[in-house]
């Protein structure tokens, strides 16, 4: 047998603005009444019936008196008003004659928490305020701007705004000003304040024109990130921005992926298509929370009418006070009541009647609409559902059709005027090394670009009061995207804007004038050997003849009979005197030689090591000599920045707020703490305004300019008096600048990261760099030889030497025991006159020594005795 057919009367009291024929909560509510009859396999047993009570805004009392109308109808729900000051004054009634009161929106709980028949779809508030503050925590933010509209926000922000001591969170809150739509002076405020990341917690119809006002302050760019607390967002026209780069995030608590509630707001979006205009800011047929809220409360109060039996409703008279007696049954029927509706899983406390357990999606604006990024849980918190994306990321993934404001300063060969007979305009106006690597990049990247020159025609540096200038400060003001120019990356400059990679190495040089070549001295031709070569030479001739002496006169192979024709003579002669030797050694050392000749293999010896000394020394001489004659040598007056610090006559300095002026301010070591102060005592002469001016002064007058070793290389090329002096001073590199958050500097990165492993980089600076009119100098000086080239000869000489005496050693001992003919032994008294005699220096003819006899204990050699024979005359033998 069917169940009978329950008939329930509910009772919707709505206001209606101005603007409005018939309010979004007058229609969900209707559909939802209407799709709940038609669909009969939904609630098969459930009848709705309605009636619908309209209200001026703010109007306390008509809505008193159109509830208590109402209620004398027989009612078991009353659906509805939305403002605060009415909502107060249809609880007390409904509390006080026990029917439930069904509110969709926000409203914050009594304190004294007597509304005992009130019940909520709304997300309760103290959740909303841990998921703002969630949200906050999962962007890592550091400063936050929160700007609400009324009151109510701040309740609503309470979580958040108790946050800055335990999160480290600096929080600025501000208001809207109430009653005026216009928050232009706010936002140009927040512009001039440089605040990047702002929170609104304000409603959709608030939301809709703040984001027409933001784009049309210009704040509709990628570094800013807005974050909206209303939960119709994702309802909102955002078609305008999304091309736009801007961060945009905010709640949805629609559950849009299940089938069930899109096929609803499909018939949602045909019923409005047809029926009343849309509000203003919404997209046509878009289905709002508050909408999706109602719809899910009028299914609510069916699901708990259909568990209902037996139950009566009765009229009931506002001025009796008597209540409906199943009113606290029906309540708890509605508590226990759960259901999948339009706005996720329904479960409500059965204490207070608000919503706790539900999900919000976290969404963001991409190019193809919003998405949702992650999922916050009101037990569970925050679950990301972008696991491979950065979760910070809410900027496109791609810069194709993006136009980007490029700030550049006029600097050869970087950026320069192209000459053309043409009038240009645009950006091929410029051309140089920056004009190349911006379209490398803007190949790679895919993004076109506008290059404008910086307006005050400078770097960026701090003054005293911590305010920037040049490219540096139209970055921070967001006046320009990227900065392609010679920018060094320094400390200062990282902390107010960020950097690429660089794309080219330097460090800091001295430019200065190239210097004059020195006029040859009178005995320059000492020059090809330094002193102390001269001397050791002159030492090493002084030794050896002294040497040859010793060991000619000690070796008995250079004593010879001077009359070859009287065997019998007993005189012997040495040609190497003391005066012969040293003329042995200089004839030798000048390549001419001597009639002398050694006869013995220790003297032969030390006559051989001598001649290959003075071969290497003479053919080294003569060869360092050609190049002293051919190659000028320079005389500079400075060698490197010690001695620019040493000395002020020569004036020196750097360009005026400059990178190179800055690290000279900022250094602690003392000898650029010294030319520091130097250069700012002299502000008005020694700084110059850009490279132009102080190559002027390197070139007119007595000045080194000290700037970039690369700028240096790219003017030495094409200004042949000019040159580097010293080497590098530091090192640092050239980076593309970009506002503090950008989201282009990594991709810039890997670009130019791509183009050096490519070799594009290097392929860049040789086109630009490479000089035609200055011939290579890759020698400017030769040096003198020193010990450190040709110190080997020497330990070959003393080796020489060495040996030699140990051969001369030995030729005596053979020659001694050959002389002992008769004696059994030679004594050492006879070795030690025949050595006296023989280190006579000025005596080069001597008698033939003859045996001694001694006692053996005394001999040193011994031998057996032996005949002698006889010479025997052939005229005897006749």
């Amino acid at each position: 047998k069917a169940a009978a057919t329950v008939f329930v009367h509910i009772s919707g009291i709505f206001e209606t603005r101005e603007s409005e024929l018939v309010s979004m909560d007058e229609l969900a509510f209707k559909f939802a009444v209407n799709n709940i009859n038609r669909n009969k396999t939904l609630m098969p047993n459930t009848t709705l019936t309605y009636d619908i009570q309209r209200i001026n805004l703010f109007d306390g009392f008509e809505a008193s008196r159109r509830v208590c109308d109402q209620l004398a109808l027989g009612v078991v729900a009353v659906f509805g008003p939305s403002h605060s000051s009415s909502v107060s004054a249809v609880q007390s009634i409904c509390n006080a004659l026990e029917v439930p009161h069904i509110q969709t929106r926000w409203k914050h709980p009594s304190v004294d928490n007597k509304d005992t028949f009130f019940i909520n779809l709304f997300p309760e508030y103290t959740a909303i305020a841990r998921a703002i503050l969630d949200v906050v925590t999962f962007f890592k933010w550091r400063k936050l701007t929160v700007v609400y509209e009324d009151s109510t926000g701040l309740m609503r922000m309470q979580e958040l705004i108790k946050a800055p001591a335990k999160f480290n969170l600096k929080i600025k809150i501000r208001q809207l000003t109430p009653g005026n739509q216009d928050a232009r002076p706010l936002l140009k405020e927040l512009k001039k304040d440089k605040e990047f990341f702002i929170l609104f917690d304000c409603s959709y119809r608030m939301a809709a024109e703040l984001l027409k006002q933001l784009s049309s302050m210009g704040m509709m760019t990628e570094y800013y990130h807005f974050f909206f607390t209303t939960l119709d967002l994702f309802a909102l026209d955002l078609e305008p921005y999304r091309y736009s780069g801007v961060n945009m995030t905010g709640f949805r608590l629609l559950n849009v992926d299940d089938p069930g509630v899109a096929s609803t707001m499909d018939k949602w979006a045909m019923e409005r298509l047809q029926g009343p205009k849309q509000e203003s800011g919404l997209m046509d047929g878009i289905m709002t929370t508050d909408a999706a809220l109602m719809y899910d409360a009028v299914f609510m109060v069916a699901v708990a009418s259909q568990r209902a039996t037996q139950m009566t409703v009765s009229s009931l008279q506002c001025h009796r006070h008597k209540p409906w007696r199943f009113g606290p049954r029906f309540m708890n029927l509605f508590k226990e009541a759960q259901w999948d509706g339009l706005t996720g899983h329904i479960v409500l406390n059965k204490t207070d009647g608000l919503r706790r357990d539900f999900d919000l999606d976290i969404i963001s604006l991409k190019e193809d609409g919003t998405a949702r990024i992650a999922v916050w849980n009101s037990y569970k918190g925050m679950n990301l559902t972008e696991t491979n994306r950065d979760k910070n990321n809410n900027v496109t993934d791609s810069l194709a059709n993006r136009t980007l404001i490029v700030t550049t300063i006029l600097e050869n060969p970087y950026v320069m005027y192209r000459k053309s007979d043409k009038e240009l305009a645009g950006n091929d106006r410029f051309e140089g090394y920056c004009l190349d690597l911006l379209k490398e990049l803007s190949n790679i990247l895919g993004f076109t670009y506008e290059v404008r020159l910086v307006a005050d025609g400078k770097y960026g540096a701090q003054n005293d009061k911590g305010e920037w200038n040049g490219m540096v400060r139209e970055l921070i003001d967001h006046v320009a995207d990227l900065a392609v120019a010679p920018l060094t990356i320094t400390y200062v400059r990282e902390k107010v804007i960020d950097f690429s990679k660089p794309f080219m190495t330097l460090g800091i040089s001295i430019l200065y004038r190239k210097p004059n070549g020195t006029n040859p001295g009178v005995f320059s031709f000492l020059n090809p050997l330094s002193p102390d070569i001269w001397m050791y030479v002159l030492l090493a001739c002084t030794g050896v003849s002294c040497v040859l002496f010793v060991i000619a006169r000690f070796t008995p192979y250079e004593w010879y009979n001077p009359h070859p024709c009287n065997p019998s003579s007993t005189l012997i002669q040495n040609n190497f005197t003391l005066l012969n030797s040293f003329w042995f050694g200089v004839g030798a050392l000048m390549r001419q030689g001597s009639e002398l000749m050694p006869k013995a293999l220790s003297t032969r010896i030390v006559g051989g090591i001598w001649w290959f000394f003075t071969l290497i020394i003479i053919s080294s001489y003569t060869a360092n000599l050609a190049a002293f004659l051919t190659v000028e040598r320079m005389d500079a007056p400075i060698d490197s920045a010690d001695d620019l610090a040493k000395q002020t006559r020569i004036e020196y300095g750097a360009v005026r707020d400059g990178s190179t002026m800055t690290f000279f301010k900022k250094s602690k070591i003392s000898t650029y703490e010294k030319m520091w102060a130097f250069m700012s005592s002299r502000k008005n002469t020694a700084l110059v305004k850009n490279n132009r001016e102080g190559i002027t002064r390197v070139l007119t007058t007595d000045y080194a300019m000290l700037m970039e070793s690369t700028s240096i290389e790219y003017i030495s090329q094409r200004n042949c008096n000019l040159t580097q002096i010293g080497g590098l001073i530091d090192s640092k590199g050239y980076g593309v600048g970009t506002p503090i958050g950008s989201p282009y500097r990594d991709k810039v990165t890997i670009a130019i990261l791509q183009l050096q492993e490519e070799g594009k980089l290097h392929m860049m600076k040789e086109k630009w760099w490479r000089g035609n009119g200055c011939p290579e100098e890759d020698n400017k000086e030769a040096n003198a030889l020193g010990v450190e080239n040709i110190g080997g000869i020497f330990i070959v000489l003393a080796a020489g030497l060495v040996l030699s005496v140990f051969v001369a050693i030995g030729e005596f001992i053979y020659k001694a025991r050959r002389n002992a003919d008769i004696e059994e032994c030679v004594s050492f008294s006879a070795v030690m006159e025949e050595l006296g005699i023989s280190l006579q220096c000025y005596k080069g003819i001597r008698r033939r020594s003859r045996p001694h006899s001694g006692a053996r204990s005394a001999c040193i050699f011994c031998q057996p005795k032996q005949r002698i024979a006889e010479p025997t005359l052939a005229s005897e033998k006749r």
